[in-house]
């Protein structure tokens, strides 16, 4: 008592602690009978209430609860390595828990922070890290009403022994005595691990922390807590193998005998997609389908594909995702809560900063904003650097919370802002003169292609906002702005998704010339596909719609991409009638640009049926024509064309010449698919020469240059070629040549003025 009171109020924690090691180095005689307490060696805390802190066995004052962990987590799967991970930072002898004795957990509500914890503390337990005992305490975080640090520090220094008759009244005084506590713990038994689960801020788990180097901490929380100096240790959803091994397990415990999810793994992946690979919401699909026995799995995911809102069915009675996501969500500061929300309407499955901006309306990203949601793991970083993505489950809950009217805003800024970057980084795209003034956000077509590939994602989901009558026109608008790009990377499936947004949209509008553009470029990506019945049914509708309307130059364009299809399936006769008509339609509106194209088109046909010298005339029209456009890239590819008729011909000096002018053309626009394609054309351009050397070499050229502009099957298809080249044994085919697509797969030039979204040959 005097040395508390000499010590004063500040130094009351070192006062209890140098009285706790004498206690600790005391004879450990405390019990007189075993009837009483002996205090001497004691701190008293006022008039009568004594701590006694030597702690032993067979004592029946106050029971202890040192093994509270709750029960093993009931199948649980799918964490090996974070366990692993976790195990080494709790290690007492390791090195890395040795620099850091605190972990701290993070990741979203329901992505099984509590089960990974619980089942590594009992892990731990086993092997015999913890002689101490254990102490877990639920924070309830993010509860209404989180458990204070000296609501905490009560309930731990009970669970150590302490009398509520001797419970120290003031948050420092417990702090200090439950330090004190486990200090002298450390010593008698051996170290402890504290498990503090559900925290929400560092202030309220830090004075739980043991100040002795033996203990060690777990910490779990929705937010990242680098305030601890603790080992961060981050958990994502599960991958498809784990989310399964989830699914079946759980199915299982419930009744050994139901093989729902091994029947039907397809449908099972599917679910596990639908799910999110959120453990909370795989627990919750699989307790649904134990309580209904006759239920099958593609009932439960046609039931969560189908629905309005996804997190509705992800509910059993008694957990709920959305009660989950509730949780963090009302913790927000309001423009916290605000950026959330917008987030969830973001376009694609990733959103950059400056999209970010315009969803906010703001010059700037809300970076401070941005963050501090990712520290609470709302938000994930993105692939790259100034992306983010929200986890599907995220982004249902959050466009469930946004208000009609700040949503349409919303999307009504990124949109305009997409249009206007969109259309600046098109016209850098296009053919270019030396007068042509440098004006626009994009310095140069590197820079422009650099965006477009950035944002892809964006764009095309942006696009299909045109369902929306508010926001069509400028969907529409902003699908036009990226044909040419679509087309230069050769992002058919993209180009399908774009150009059937656009149709559905100018037909419910009843304007029949976008349509019928639109299904025009629709075929162009479906042949492109080499979906070819599609294709061929696109460009039928096209040319029905144009010629109702009496376009003659939508109807000519159509008559060539039928022609072009007409030719893949072997029916040359008709391929050429089609391009004649389209030839003659576009002499009388005067679309020079279109008519190279169908001389381009035409030649390929001609060619390959043999009529090799009337290809040369066509192709000799075509390149005087893009000359006289100014079409640079579609010259190149009317060059390829024109070597490997020559070559045919078995002109091969001339042929290796347009190969190479060719091979310019695509190099100087970045076409690597084209440059590809041209270094295969080379290739056999030697090899019909009889110089296999250089054969071999161009056709290992072509293949890192299908590599790089993404076409792996036809890398393969050169590189198996290049082996081949050479003398061959008589009766060995010939090398099969990647197919050669050259009508529609190169880079598109100006479109015709007054046709938006024209295809072109």
């Amino acid at each position: 008592m005097a040395e508390l009171l000499a010590a004063g109020p500040s130094g009351v924690a070192g006062a209890v602690a140098r009285a706790m090691e004498r206690s600790a180095r005391g004879s450990g005689a405390s019990w007189y009978g075993g009837d009483h307490t002996d205090f001497r060696g004691g701190v008293f805390l006022r008039e009568v209430v004594g701590v006694q802190v030597v702690v032993q066995e067979g004592g029946t004052a106050v029971p202890e609860a040192m093994t509270g962990l709750p029960p093993r987590p009931g199948g649980f799967t799918g964490r090996d390595r974070e366990t692993e991970d976790l195990l080494r930072a709790l290690d007492p002898d390791g090195a890395q828990s040795a620099a850091a004795p605190v972990a701290s957990v993070s990741g979203l509500g329901g992505i099984g922070k509590t089960a990974l914890a619980v089942e590594t503390a009992h892990l731990a337990r086993e092997r015999g890290w913890f002689p101490g005992g254990v102490l877990f305490i639920d924070l309830h975080g993010y509860d209404r009403e989180p458990v204070t640090a000296d609501r905490s520090l009560r309930t731990l220094l009970h669970a150590l022994g302490t009398p509520p008759e001797h419970m120290p009244t003031t948050t420092d005084e417990r702090a200090a005595l439950y330090r004190s506590t486990l200090a002298v713990r450390a010593g008698e038994r051996g170290g402890m691990l504290v498990l503090a689960d559900n925290a929400s801020s560092a202030e309220q788990v830090r004075p739980l922390l043991p100040g002795d180097f033996r203990h060690r901490a777990l910490v779990t929380s929705r937010d990242r807590l680098p305030q601890l100096g603790a080992r961060l240790l981050p958990l994502d959803e599960l991958g498809t193998r784990e989310a399964y091994e989830l699914l079946d397990r759980a199915l299982r415990i419930a009744d050994p005998h139901d093989g729902r999810v091994g029947d039907d793994p397809g449908t099972t992946g599917r679910l596990a997609s639908l799910c999110g690979h959120l453990p909370l919401a795989l627990q919750i699909a699989a307790a649904l389908l134990a309580a209904d026995p006759a239920k099958p799995v593609s009932e439960l995911v046609a039931e969560l594909a189908e629905a309005h809102d996804r997190l509705d069915h992800l509910d059993d009675g008694e957990r709920s995702v959305r009660a989950a996501f509730e949780l963090s969500y009302r913790r927000l500061p309001p423009e916290q809560a605000r950026l959330l929300r917008l987030l969830a309407l973001a376009p694609g499955p990733e959103v950059s900063d400056e999209v970010v901006a315009a969803l906010v309306g703001a010059d700037r990203p809300p970076v401070r904003d941005q963050h501090a949601l990712a520290r609470a793991h709302l938000v994930e970083r993105g692939h790259t650097r100034g992306s983010w993505r929200l986890h599907d489950l995220v982004r249902v809950f959050g466009a469930g919370v946004v208000a009609r009217a700040e949503g349409d805003a919303a999307r009504a800024r990124v949109l305009r802002h997409y249009l206007e970057r969109a259309r600046a980084a098109d016209a850098r795209l296009k053919p270019r003169t030396e007068d042509d003034e440098e004006t626009g956000p994009f310095r140069s077509r590197e820079e422009a292609l650099a965006w477009f590939d950035a944002e892809r994602a964006g764009l095309v989901a942006a696009v299909q906002w045109a369902t929306d009558r508010q926001l069509a026109a400028d969907a529409v608008r902003l699908a036009g702005a990226l044909g040419e790009y679509l087309d230069w990377r050769r992002r058919f499936d993209d180009s399908v998704t774009v150009c059937g947004a656009v149709c559905a949209a100018a037909r419910r509008a009843g304007d029949e010339a976008a349509e019928a553009a639109a299904w025009n470029r629709t075929g162009t990506a479906l042949r492109g596909n080499r979906r070819l019945r599609e294709a061929y049914d696109a460009h039928r509708r096209a040319h029905d719609l144009y010629e109702a309307l009496g376009h003659d130059n939508g109807r000519a364009m159509a008559l060539s991409n039928l022609g072009a299809i007409l030719g893949d399936v072997g029916q040359v006769d008709d391929a050429v009638d089609a391009f004649r008509l389209a030839l003659g339609l576009f002499r009388r509106t005067g679309d020079r640009h279109s008519e190279a194209g169908v001389w381009n088109n035409l030649a390929l046909i001609l060619r390959k049926s043999g009529r090799v010298d009337e290809a040369l005339d066509a192709l000799r029209s075509a390149l005087g024509l893009y000359r006289e456009t100014g079409d640079r890239p579609r010259e190149g590819r009317a060059r390829h064309n024109y070597a490997v008729a020559l070559n045919a011909r078995g002109r091969t000096a001339e042929a290796v010449t347009a190969c190479l002018d060719s091979l310019d053309i695509c190099e100087e626009f970045e076409d690597w698919h084209g440059a590809a394609r041209t270094l295969y054309a080379l290739g056999l351009v030697h090899e019909t020469a009889g110089d296999a050397e250089r054969a071999r070499v161009r056709m290992t050229q072509a293949a890192d240059a299908y590599e790089r502009a993404g076409s792996p099957k036809e890398a393969e298809q050169a590189r198996r070629a290049a082996r081949l080249t050479g003398p061959a044994p008589t009766g060995t085919p010939a090398p099969a040549a990647p197919p050669d697509r050259t009508a529609d797969s190169g880079p598109p030039g100006p479109r015709p003025p007054g046709v938006p979204g024209n295809a072109g040959p």
